[in-house]
């Protein structure tokens, strides 16, 4: 169900190609319920997209493209901008980043990374969390996260590396089968050339050093071989870019991937862990 508050907040983005899809549709005397017919979609939600209570999915911009775009690939190209347009505030500046990153390094204390998550595993996260999201913000946040995945086909390849806390892997978000099927996915990715798995594991602190106390974060190299950190908490976020703390961040990161199990041990962590969702 569209919701009207979606018409203030809606990013600069999904304003143009709202109005660009209505300039078209006009343009070519089409009404929208005969603009839903060719789409697939009902004259109403053609009309939420157009006000923009209800933002495009990519789907719908896929077949608006078809319909209105006259082959200059108007709506296609508009996707990543629309999909920006549906990340948290907090969240945009990071995933531009992220998403051009060469390097990343990435630590998870309490839930799986965002660019790790299996859809349904996404779903439930987002759709279980305080406080409560209509269903149609559910499934804009869903499908702008899943959309990162991109970044483990991009070419020139990124160097990923995520650390995971044992605890990730332990606390159920969903059910047995949506963990089942995260943890397998986590494996997949394991295997990847290009990505480094490795989990921190639960008595990692027995030895008097635990160097994950101060929680999360996302260290970044971009194409200019500048490095950032980026933290979050609590909904606020915070962008580093001063070299000395950058430095620190670094090191601290360094100090608990040597706490970690290695990559091998840690994908047989996981593997089992899977196992034990059967």
């Amino acid at each position: 169900m569209a919701r009207a508050e979606n018409k203030e907040t809606a990013g600069p983005a999904t304003r143009l190609m709202a109005e660009i899809a209505k300039m078209l549709r006009e343009r070519i005397g089409m009404t929208q319920e005969e603009l839903g017919v060719e789409i697939g979609y009902s004259a109403a939600a053609v009309s939420a997209m157009e006000t923009c209570a209800q933002p495009a999915s990519d789907l719908m911009l896929v077949e608006l493209e078809r319909v209105l775009g006259h082959g200059l690939g108007i709506f296609v190209r508009a996707r990543e901008y629309v999909r920006l347009d549906k990340y948290p505030a907090q969240f945009k500046n990071y995933v531009l980043l992220e998403q051009r990153a060469v390097g990343l390094c990435l630590y998870a204390t309490l839930v799986v990374q965002g660019l790790f998550q299996t859809e349904a595993y996404a779903r439930a996260l987002i759709g279980g969390g305080y406080p409560p999201l209509s269903d149609e913000r559910v499934d804009d946040l869903v499908e702008a996260r899943i959309a990162r995945k991109g970044l483990f086909e991009r070419e020139p390849v990124a160097l990923i590396e995520l650390i995971m806390e044992e605890a990730v892997l332990r606390r159920t978000i969903g059910n047995a089968q949506v963990m089942r099927d995260q943890l397998s996915y986590l494996a997949e990715c394991a295997r990847r050339r290009n990505v480094t798995i490795q989990v921190l594991p639960l008595d990692c602190g027995l030895s008097g050093e635990y160097a994950g106390g101060h929680g999360g974060m996302n260290l970044v190299e971009t194409p200019e071989h500048d490095r950032l950190v980026y933290l979050e908490a609590q909904e606020e976020s915070l962008l580093v870019s001063e070299p000395a703390k950058v430095s620190t961040y670094a090191q601290r990161y360094a100090k608990i991937r040597s706490q970690a199990l290695g990559p091998r041990e840690s994908l047989g962590l996981i593997e089992r862990l899977a196992g034990e969702h059967e």
